[in-house]
């Protein structure tokens, strides 16, 4: 009897172990396929980041393409055109006391404006120009042109020592600045425009963009069809997520906008 309920005994203990072995291989199983399954949405999540990050890049190289071809057109036919209509003005032989004198100088002079506002044009949107003159130049240069129309003012501060940031870091950097210069003058009603480049950390670069315009609530505008959340606002994101930047956006009614995009130095050293 004693045998027969030792034998029973073991039989449940080995049972037992065999039950926990079976239910610990279950377990072992399940786990190893949840981190499986997880390993597997990971990798579709970074192909699938890559992708739209190859998509995006693409578009914005064909963007500026199309830009550096329009300035290129812009250059070499319309400027063309107007150079000799000016040409041709100036040797009409009409002397000052011709009632067509007056307005003929008016035209001349009008004429005149035209031809160095589309060079203006076409430098700001020639992609090899601010390659090759860098950041900074090619800001200062906007800024210059934006101050003769007297629109607003504008300042330029530059901290610490410039350096390059590369070809198209610094293009894209740029686009985003022109995109929020141009969505203060259309929608900001801003006096004055202040731009910062700040060159002096070791850690980051960082531009920035205060004006004193009419400002806006950034709640209604996230949650609105608004300029904040239309193309212009997508294409700056767009552009600094691809070179590794971030953007704040500080404003509230009738206080301006203040705007900053950072630049990690690792993301200079990646590029």
């Amino acid at each position: 009897m004693q045998n027969q309920n030792h034998e029973i005994l073991i039989v449940v203990i080995i049972g037992g172990l065999l039950a926990m072995l079976l239910v610990g291989f279950i377990v072992t199983i399940l786990f190893l396929y949840q981190r499986k399954q997880y390993r597997q949405q990971q990798e579709l999540a970074r192909v699938k980041e890559e992708y739209e990050q190859e998509v995006l890049k693409s578009q914005l190289e064909i963007q500026e393409t199309t830009l550096k071809s329009i300035a290129q057109e812009l250059h070499d036919n319309i400027g063309q055109v107007l150079s000799v209509v000016k040409l041709s003005l100036a040797v009409l032989p009409l002397e000052k006391e011709h009632p067509a004198s007056a307005p003929l100088q008016h035209i001349r002079e009008t004429l005149n404006k035209a031809v160095y506002d589309l060079a203006d044009l076409t430098k700001s949107l020639h992609t090899d120009r601010i390659a090759q003159i860098g950041l900074a130049e090619s800001i200062r240069f906007d800024l210059d042109t934006l101050r003769k129309t007297g629109l607003t003012k504008v300042n330029l501060e530059l901290q610490g020592d410039e350096y390059r940031l590369g070809e198209q870091k610094e293009i894209f950097i740029f686009r985003i600045f022109q995109e929020l210069v141009n969505n203060i003058l259309k929608h900001a009603k801003a006096t004055q425009i202040a731009i910062s480049l700040d060159y002096s950390s070791e850690d980051v670069f960082i531009l920035s963009v205060r004006d004193n315009g009419m400002g806006f609530n950034m709640e209604e505008k996230r949650n609105s069809l608004s300029p904040m959340s239309g193309v212009g606002l997508k294409s700056m994101l767009n552009r600094a997520k691809l070179i590794g930047a971030k953007m704040e956006f500080t404003s509230e009614p009738g206080n301006g906008t203040f705007v900053q995009m950072k630049l990690p130095m690792m993301a200079l050293k990646e590029a």
